[in-house]
């Protein structure tokens, strides 16, 4: 079991180990998969490239996510291990910020690990977490993250979908869904299929969409459709790449 550790935030790798505990303690927990641990440290790895930090066009993508959360019919944030390990608070924020639902939806998923994530979610002031019923499948996906509720991600407009599956990325964008992705590795799938790529750091990400939404709350439905309709998901992908092409080592 690893033990709880205080990260001071004077520390030069503050973010990076605060990461590492909280992913550790979501697979104690059991709400995280030993997958998620390499998963973690790839992304790690593409964000120390990046310099850990928001560079301007991820800024710009987060905005534009606000303004895709603000115009939807209904939105859905989906939750996987490593996001409810990482950042459960900063995403009840968020659906709080947008009117958007909570699901889980996990590749290694058994019964028992959708309650434990449910339930670390509700600890963390969500209300109301949707995922349990599985009651609708994504078409063309042969493996559990198929499964999805009816009136939850099946139903859904607009989805955001952090440090996901590229299969199911790609299985979301065919149902005609707008597609918001938290990802540091700009060239994998699921930003290239994304609607909105977000390559930055979840525990960035997250809290920088809820502030836009909050800055956002009182914008016309045309402002809020002019921000969409200007942000260049390809200059996005292609300053993301440069970033980390290009990075100096400090």
């Amino acid at each position: 079991m690893s033990e709880h550790v205080e990260v001071p935030e004077s520390h030069p790798r503050y973010l990076s180990l605060l990461t590492r505990h909280r992913i550790e303690e979501g697979v104690d927990k059991g709400i995280t998969s030993r997958q998620g641990l390499i998963a973690q440290g790839r992304g790690e790895a593409f964000d120390y490239l990046l310099g850990e930090r928001t560079i301007e066009s991820a800024d710009a993508a987060e905005r534009a996510a606000a303004a895709y959360f603000l115009l939807a019919d209904h939105a859905v944030i989906s939750v996987n291990g490593n996001v409810a390990a990482l950042c459960p608070g900063e995403t009840v924020e968020l659906a709080e910020a947008t009117g958007a639902d909570i699901e889980v939806n996990l590749f290694n998923r058994t019964e028992e690990r959708i309650e434990r994530i449910a339930e670390h979610m509700r600890e963390h002031g969500a209300t109301d977490v949707k995922g349990l019923t599985a009651d609708a499948r994504i078409p063309g996906i042969d493996h559990e993250r198929a499964k999805v509720d009816a009136d939850g991600i099946y139903d859904a407009d607009v989805v955001l979908v952090p440090l996901e599956d590229g299969d199911r990325a790609e299985a979301l964008s065919a149902m005609g869904k707008t597609e918001l992705v938290i990802d540091l590795n700009p060239g994998s799938r699921s930003p290239r299929t994304a609607t909105v790529p977000i390559v930055d750091n979840v525990l960035r990400a997250v809290p920088n969409i809820t502030d836009h939404a909050r800055d956002l709350a009182d914008a016309s439905d045309a402002e809020l459709r002019d921000i969409v309709e200007s942000f260049d998901r390809e200059a996005a992908l292609d300053e993301a790449e440069s970033a980390i092409r290009n990075g100096k080592f400090d």
